[in-house]
This record gives structure tokens, C-alpha cells and sequence, in this order.
């Protein structure tokens, strides 16, 4: 009894001790919880298409510092591309992305619950990520070490009809036109004329498209509709279920897909129809040779772990 007297007390002091140390914890969690209340709510409205926009901070110095091809640098330019590849793969609510030069925008399906639709969430995320990525892939297309890690800025758009998102992506690549026509046949006086940058500026101030057109054909022999596609219509980067036909079992080939296409027409929507559609699925992309270093080395990551599903299933039958 003297025994079971002692265990009986000195349990109920171990329990009054353990209840005194959770309500303090309580007490103390109570009294600087209310800190929590000034968090604004920037919880996304529902049924609109979200977008997040990034761009590079000051890259205009970024590519001078690291030597960047005048006017265009196919391997900057896909280092912006692998960046962008990362996060859709990270996201699989991005039905499309759509970069050029030093930004990309990313279009999130109306429906999506990624982080709750937390605008704050969504855009550090995706900003972060791709910038993280944007130095990891940087080795492996471009052969100068890299001097500086660059810096993205991000924003979020919201575009509340199919129309409006279109709208949004035909602007984007509208610029592109514009910037690019303007910065070869600027780029071709300085280059290859001797022209400063101030007498090229000169030379270009208030010519219109067809003016550099002209000007590009007739002092330099170039034809600016047979320059690569990427350059004059920036890059789209889309889901799809890709077919090379030489694998009999398809449906793990699923990969992200570098267009380089006119968004702006029409005919692109339907043959994308997916990207509009009420319920989303990734449609079907033929591949062809030669293929992209992009998608090739997608499509290679994903040979092992397929080729072993067949000798898997192969082992069954």
C-alpha cells in the first residue's frame, strides 16, 4: 500500500507538471498568435486564368558581362527554355508557357488548387524555381562560366475569359517581332557597317517594319522570314503525349514540347485545342527528325525507367 501511495503521487506530480508546460505553451502560442492577423488574405479569385510573368533584372548587363551573340544567342536562349521545361514539370496545372529574350510567362489552368491559389505562393515559387534552374542548366549550354547569378522579377496577371489569355499571349509575341526585327538590323550596321550605337539608333529612328525589312535585304542580303522561327516567334512550351513510333507502348512518353508557332493565328488554337478545353489533356505531338536537344534529352530521361516496364511486361506474358 506505502508503495502504491508513492507511484499514485508522484504520477499525478508528473502529470500536473506536464499540463502546467502545455499550458504555458498555450499561453505563450495565445498571446503572440495575433501577429497572424496581419497576413492579408491573396487568395486568387476562382474561374480565371492565372498568370505569372517573369523577367530578367537588368539582363541587358547580365548578357554584355557574359558575351551574349548579337542579336540572338541560341544557347542563352534555351538556358531561359530548360529553366522553364523545370517548372512545368514541377507544375503540372501550366497548360502553357511562353518565353522570349529574358522573360516567360506561365498560364495556369482556371481550375487550379496548386498552394491553396495563394498569389504570394505561387508567384515566390515559380520566380525561385526558375531562377535556380536558370543557373544549374547554364553549364549545360553555354561554354563561359557564369560571373553572376542573374535576377528575376515575377508578377501575377489575371485573365478572366479565353479571349483576354489570348489576347495577353498575342501581345507577348507581337513583341517579339518588334523587338527582334528592330535589334537585327540593328545589330547588322553596328556589326558589320562600323555604325555606332548612336548612329544605328540614328539610322533606324522612325522606319517602320517593311523600312528594316528593306534595309535588312538590300545592305545584307538577309531575308528576315527565313530567319529561325525562335528568334522571330519566341518559344511555346506545351504538354504532350509524344509519338516517335519506336516504342510500342506510348503513354509514358509524355514530355514538355518546344513550338515555335504563330499563337497569334488561329489555326494554332485548334490544333492546341487542349490548352481552351474544359477538362484538360495533354494532346498528341508526332516527333520528327531532327528533334530539338530540348525535347531529345526528355525523351532520353525517360528511355530507362519505360524500357524496363517492357521487360517487366514482358516477363509476365
Amino acid at each position: 500500500m506505502y508503495f502504491r501511495a508513492i507511484y499514485t503521487l508522484l504520477q499525478s506530480r508528473t502529470t500536473a507538471s506536464a499540463t502546467a508546460i502545455l499550458s504555458r505553451r498555450s499561453m505563450a502560442c495565445s498571446r503572440y498568435e495575433y501577429v497572424k492577423s496581419y497576413e492579408q488574405d491573396d487568395s486568387i479569385l476562382p474561374n480565371v486564368w492565372i498568370v505569372i510573368r517573369i523577367d530578367g533584372k537588368k539582363f541587358h548587363k547580365f548578357s554584355k558581362v557574359h558575351d551574349f551573340e548579337k542579336p540572338n544567342d541560341e544557347n542563352a536562349l534555351n538556358v531561359m527554355n530548360a529553366a522553364a521545361v523545370t517548372v512545368m514539370q514541377e507544375f503540372r496545372d501550366i497548360v502553357l508557357a511562353y518565353g522570349q529574350s529574358d522573360e516567360y510567362s506561365f498560364v495556369f489552368r482556371k481550375e487550379t488548387t496548386a498552394f491553396k491559389r495563394r498569389s504570394a505562393k505561387l508567384l515566390t515559387y515559380v520566380t525561385s524555381l526558375f531562377s535556380s534552374s536558370y543557373v544549374l542548366r547554364w553549364p549545360h549550354w553555354m561554354s563561359q562560366p557564369m560571373a553572376y547569378a542573374p535576377c528575376f522579377d515575377g508578377r501575377v496577371v489575371l485573365y478572366p475569359s479565353d479571349e483576354n489569355l489570348r489576347d495577353y499571349l498575342s501581345w507577348r509575341q507581337a513583341d517579339v517581332h518588334v523587338n527582334n526585327l528592330y535589334n537585327t538590323a540593328f545589330w547588322k550596321l553596328v556589326l558589320q557597317t562600323g555604325l555606332s550605337n548612336q548612329q544605328a539608333e540614328e539610322r533606324l529612328r522612325g522606319t517602320f517594319s517593311a523600312d528594316k525589312n528593306e534595309l535588312l535585304f538590300q545592305e545584307f542580303g538577309i531575308n528576315y522570314n527565313n530567319m529561325p522561327a525562335m528568334y522571330r516567334k519566341g518559344t511555346i512550351l506545351l504538354r504532350k503525349r509524344v509519338v516517335t513510333g519506336e516504342l510500342p507502348d506510348e503513354k509514358c512518353r509524355q514530355a514538355i514540347v518546344p513550338l515555335h508557332e504563330d499563337l497569334i493565328s488561329a489555326q494554332f488554337w485548334k490544333t492546341h485545342s487542349e490548352i481552351l478545353a474544359n477538362k484538360y489533356v495533354p494532346g498528341t505531338h508526332n516527333a520528327t527528325e531532327p528533334m530539338s536537344r530540348l525535347l531529345s534529352e526528355q525523351l532520353k530521361s525517360l528511355e530507362a525507367p519505360l524500357e524496363q516496364q517492357l521487360k517487366n511486361n514482358a516477363k509476365i506474358s
